[in-house]
C-alpha cells in the first residue's frame, strides 16, 4: 500500500516508517498536516492515512474531516487516526470526524500491521462497489452517468478552455434487434462486448473517454480533438466493429455501426452538444447505415 504518516515528530515518523515499509509499503512522512492533506489531494495511489490527532497547522481532528470528504468523493481511503493519549474521547471523536480506524501512539507492531490488512480489505470493497457503480457490466466501459460526470469534471478542470472541449462520436449498432431475434440475446451480448473492446480500446490509444450510453449505443468523447480528428477516429472505428465476426449455431454473425461526430463547445450545455451529435448519427442511419456523418455546419 502507499500509505501516508503524519505526526509533528520525526522520531514517531521514523519508527512508523521502519515497521511499515520492511513489509513493502510506500511511505509518505509529513510534519506539516497541510502539506500532507495537499499530497493525498494531488495522488491518487494513497491508499491509507495514519495521522495523529496532534498535528499542525491542520489540527488532526479536523483533517480526518478533510480526508473523509477527498475519500468520498468515489475514492477509496483508510483513515487511521493515532493519538498517545488513547482515552473514549479521542476514540469517539476520531471516528466521528471520518476515521476508520484508531491506534494508540507509539502503534504495537502487530498492532499496526493488522489494522492495516482490515483497512485494504476496507478499500478494496469501495473500489469494487465504485467499479461496479461506474462500469457497465456487460461491455466494462464507463456507464452514462459516469461519463457524463467525467465530461462535466473534465470541464470543471479546465475553466471552459475552448482547447480542451472534446469532440463526441456517438454510434450505434445496425440492425441489433435483428441480432437478437435470430440469433438470441447470449449473441446479442457478444456483439455488446466485441464492440466495447474495440471502443476501449481507441479511447485508451486516443486519450478519449468511452462508455456504453444505453442498450446498443456507444459513445468516445475526445478532449482537444477537432471534428475532423473525430471524423477519422470513427472511421477506424466504424471499420473495426465490420470486422468482428461471432460464431453462432447458425452461421457467422457480423454486422455494421453507424457514427454521428460533433463537438462540445465550452459555451453551450453537454445537452445541447448531444442533440447535434445524436442529428448526424440519425443522418447516418438515415442514409444507409454503415456510415459516418458529422454534424450540420451552424
Amino acid at each position: 500500500m502507499k500509505i501516508v504518516v503524519v505526526d509533528s515528530s520525526r522520531v514517531v515518523l521514523r519508527i512508523i516508517a521502519g515497521l511499515l515499509e520492511p513489509r513493502g509499503h510506500s511511505v509518505a512522512s509529513f510534519t506539516d498536516s497541510r502539506e500532507a492533506l495537499d499530497f493525498v489531494r494531488e495522488d491518487m495511489g494513497v491508499e491509507a492515512v495514519i495521522t495523529s490527532l496532534e498535528t499542525r497547522p491542520i489540527g488532526g481532528i479536523e483533517l480526518c474531516w478533510s480526508l473523509r470528504l477527498i475519500a468520498n468523493a468515489n475514492r477509496p481511503l483508510c483513515i487511521i487516526a493515532m493519538s498517545s493519549l488513547a482515552n473514549s474521547r479521542n476514540l469517539s471523536e476520531a471516528l466521528d470526524s471520518g476515521a476508520d480506524d484508531f491506534i494508540s501512539k507509539p502503534p504495537i507492531p502487530e498492532e499496526l500491521h493488522a489494522r492495516l490488512r482490515a483497512g485494504q480489505r476496507l478499500t478494496m470493497m469501495q473500489q469494487e462497489l465504485i467499479r461496479l457503480a461506474e462500469n457497465d457490466v456487460l461491455t466494462g466501459l464507463l456507464n452514462r452517468r459516469a461519463f457524463l460526470a467525467r465530461l462535466n469534471a473534465l470541464r470543471e478542470a479546465h475553466g471552459g478552455c475552448e482547447r480542451q472541449a472534446p469532440a463526441l462520436v456517438l454510434a450505434d449498432l445496425d440492425n441489433f434487434k435483428q441480432i437478437n431475434d435470430e440469433f438470441g440475446h447470449d449473441i446479442g451480448d457478444e456483439a455488446l462486448r466485441r464492440t466495447g473492446e474495440i471502443f476501449s480500446e481507441e479511447a485508451g490509444a486516443e486519450e478519449g473517454i468511452a462508455a456504453r450510453f444505453g442498450g446498443e449505443e456507444f459513445v468516445v468523447a475526445l478532449p482537444g480533438r477537432s471534428c475532423e480528428d473525430a471524423m477519422e477516429i470513427a472511421d477506424r472505428l466504424r471499420r473495426a466493429v465490420a470486422r468482428i465476426a461471432i460464431t453462432a449455431d447458425a452461421g457467422t454473425v457480423r454486422f455494421t455501426s453507424s457514427f454521428g461526430v460533433g463537438e462540445w463547445r465550452m459555451n453551450e450545455t453537454l445537452e445541447s452538444a448531444f442533440k447535434r451529435t445524436d442529428a448526424a448519427l440519425y443522418r447516418a442511419k438515415k442514409h444507409g447505415r454503415d456510415r459516418v456523418v458529422a454534424e450540420a455546419n451552424g
